[in-house]
């Protein structure tokens, strides 16, 4: 699956949600995907517009105009069906060192992550 949009939005750790950490966007067709993770749980949260799943060993890799979640074959329903999603960036607004810092948040202990920066 892909996605394209002008903004990844990211939230490395939201004291007024018990510390979660957030990264979402909203795709040029009006797509919404979000991905979440308090510290304490094991998983992360998967909202791909109105469906919701709870996924384990992510893989996310990380490029200046690219985003590539992996997830493995049992969790693609997370995903539409699809055991990835491409999200690329159509813009520079992002601050991708704040998407970096949400990533490795998310993923520490759950999942891997992969820098192309």
């Amino acid at each position: 699956m892909q996605l394209t949009t002008a903004l990844l939005f990211a939230t490395p750790c939201d004291d007024e949600e018990d510390n979660m950490a957030t990264l979402c966007c909203h795709s040029d067709k009006g797509r919404m995907f979000l991905m979440t993770r308090y510290p304490d749980e094991d998983r992360v949260d998967i909202t791909l517009d109105d469906h919701y799943a709870p996924v384990e060993g992510l893989k996310v890799t990380l490029g200046k105009t690219r985003l590539l979640i992996e997830v493995a074959p049992l969790d693609a329903d997370a995903l539409g069906g699809d055991d990835h999603l491409e999200i690329t960036l159509s813009s520079d607004g992002t601050d991708l060192a704040e998407v970096e810092e949400t990533l490795q948040n998310i993923l520490k202990g759950t999942g891997t992550y992969i820098s192309e920066l």
